[in-house]
């Protein structure tokens, strides 16, 4: 049985808004608004709840070591009813070398998505930005495939719009990510051309390139370090920064296979149990 850690009245705002996320999540209670006393008001105010919020799970899943981004279309921003895209923080034990295997039943509703993900192997910290795509090129040790792993906790989709800033809150749902082999020799690629295939059960399920994410995958990655330079935080070498799903998002269920092969960055794999 979890025990579940009381919010104190005297404990500030934010800090209780993220206990409540914390406690919602090993409650296991379907995706929804907040108390209204506790509902962010702001964009800013909705990520310092997510750092309050990531503070807590850290004691169990270990360091932030990498980020997401999520929103990277227009389409999906305006689905959702935010302006910008979203980033969120992936933890040490979640990051899976595949191939891998996950249980159905550690999720409320597991999510998969389809991504390129980079290794930085130099810091890009907060004092350096603003960052371009140039530039954060230059910090990127590696690329591979990745699947992220996500829940969305039975969310309605067709009320995320009237509660947008949750998504930021909650950190856009990540529960980690499965991680192809790195490729080192990676820049004589094309990027932005790569052609990604996704799968389950070996059957085709969507299709994409890269630069399907904001026109190509270093446009996310410096994003996301802008993002993190905003908040006063950095990334650092050995960070995984995973940049965007190529294809929509997939449910799977226990027995299912899951697989993405990105051309010449190879293939990854999830077994579901």
């Amino acid at each position: 049985m979890v025990r579940m850690r009381r919010s104190k009245p005297s404990e500030p705002r934010l800090e209780r808004a993220g206990r409540w996320l914390f406690e919602a999540h090993q409650r296991r209670e379907r995706f929804g608004p907040m108390p209204e006393d506790l509902a962010p008001r702001s964009v800013a105010d909705a990520y310092a709840i997510q750092g309050e919020y990531i503070g807590m799970r850290a004691e169990a899943l270990g360091a932030v070591a990498g980020y997401k981004i999520a929103l990277t279309t227009p389409a999906m921003r305006q689905m959702v009813g935010v302006q910008d895209s979203i980033a969120g923080g992936m933890f040490a034990n979640t990051l899976l070398r595949g191939p891998a295997r996950v249980r159905a039943a550690d999720y409320v509703r597991l999510l998969v998505e389809f991504e390129i993900a980079v290794e930085l192997g130099e810091d890009l910290p907060a004092i350096s930005a603003p960052y371009t795509r140039d530039r954060v090129a230059q910090a990127v040790a590696a690329v591979m495939p990745a699947l992220e792993l996500a829940d969305d906790r039975n969310a309605d989709y067709r009320q995320l719009s009237l509660h947008a800033l949750m998504l930021i809150a909650d950190n856009a749902w990540n529960e980690g990510a499965v991680l192809g082999a790195p490729l080192r020799d990676w820049r004589g690629l094309d990027l932005g051309a790569l052609r990604g295939v996704a799968s389950v059960n070996g059957a085709s399920v969507g299709e994409g390139y890269g630069r399907d994410v904001m026109g190509h995958p270093f446009e996310a990655l410096a994003w996301v370090a802008n993002n993190l330079a905003a908040r006063g935080l950095g990334l650092w070498r050995s960070d995984i920064v995973i940049t965007g799903s190529l294809v929509s998002s997939k449910f799977p269920k226990a027995g299912d296979r899951i697989g993405f092969e990105v051309g010449a960055l190879g293939s990854v794999e999830l077994g579901v149990d």
